[in-house]
């Protein structure tokens, strides 16, 4: 899995480098690779991850791949696009994006009404990983380091103060297979 320190290394080159055809999203968790949904998941018929999903947030974007859409919920990691997935692009194997989705989350000071002397946990309150910290009563933060990119909370803000960046999803060894390299 990427770091968020490798993360954010990353984002320091010119924003202007990504594809502007294939612009990445949120995938769903257990994904293999961002080449794996392009390739496997376009070919796919019965879209039964869609349909697992218990929090309605996996949909099929114009590529014909599942992203995830936090305008009404988050993601529970509950396991049910990674068991209902026919092509194998969603699997409990990939351990690499088992507990973390592909964004990085962040408060906008200037839409954030609590930065605005405003007393609102929204944003707060549905997230289970504790990653929203406030610095005094009208501050609130995203730990990245605790943040697992769920999405609740950016579904809970009244004022959409809260988005997000995407970096790819990325292909890695099995970990029986690292360890015996």
């Amino acid at each position: 899995m990427v770091s968020r320190r490798d993360f954010f290394r990353s984002i320091s080159k010119p924003l202007g480098q990504h594809k502007e055809e294939t612009p990445l999203c949120v995938r769903p968790p257990y994904g293999e690779s961002e080449s794996a949904f392009q390739n496997k998941c376009i070919a796919c018929e019965s879209k039964a991850c869609v349909t697992s999903c218990d929090e309605k947030i996996i949909v099929i974007g114009e590529d014909g791949t599942p992203e995830l859409l936090f305008t009404k919920s988050g993601c529970t990691f509950c396991e049910a696009c990674a068991l209902a997935c026919t092509e194998g692009v969603l699997s409990l194997a990939h351990t690499h994006n088992a507990e973390q989705l592909n964004a990085v989350f962040r408060i906008s000071l200037d839409a954030c009404v609590a930065h605005q002397g405003v007393i609102c946990h929204s944003c707060k309150e549905p997230c289970i990983d504790d990653a929203i910290l406030f610095n005094g009563l009208f501050n609130p933060v995203i730990d990245d380091e605790r943040c697992t990119g769920c999405g609740f909370c950016m579904a809970r803000c009244p004022t959409q103060a809260i988005s997000y960046l995407t970096y790819e999803v990325e292909n890695q060894p099995d970990e029986e297979n690292h360890a015996t390299e």
